[in-house]
């Protein structure tokens, strides 16, 4: 099985960045724990961040034929990219949406998600974990399939 990890805006400063909501952890850190964990389940992960939509929205395009799920991060993207969300549905490949904080108790902008409708599913406010929580999802949905 074979896993695209997509990292959006702001996510190079993990940290750094409002450690207060975000934890300590580094984006590094995290795909040093799931890079461990896919070993563990038999997966193999590409991991990529870019600040720019446009790039995002072309790896989700070229996903199709070469990944068999997509667990996407689009951090502020999230709430307002319908590039991004038309590109998940023209892909086709099962993506998992994940957010390290619960946008569901933060700032009422933060609550609606564009991406969640076209989502497998939706994997929020558990820290680093939920990206963990979102790789062992692609394996299950993979395995259902």
């Amino acid at each position: 099985m074979k896993i695209l990890v997509l990292n959006g805006p702001n996510l190079n400063l993990l940290g750094q960045r409002e450690p207060e909501i975000y934890g300590r952890t580094t984006l590094a850190d995290i795909e040093a724990k799931m890079r461990h964990h896919a070993g563990q389940v038999g997966a193999e992960m590409d991991f990529r961040q870019s600040n720019d939509e446009g790039q995002l929205v072309s790896w989700i395009q070229e996903s199709r034929g070469h990944f068999d799920a997509i667990i996407l991060n689009a951090a502020g993207y999230t709430h307002t990219s319908v590039a991004l969300r038309d590109a998940i549905v023209a892909s086709g490949v099962p993506t998992i949406e994940v957010h390290l904080s619960n946008i569901h108790a933060r700032e009422g902008f933060r609550r609606k998600s564009m991406i969640a409708g076209v989502a497998k599913g939706q994997v929020t406010g558990f820290g680093d974990y939920s990206y963990i929580m979102a790789l062992d999802a692609c394996v299950n949905v993979n395995a259902s399939r």
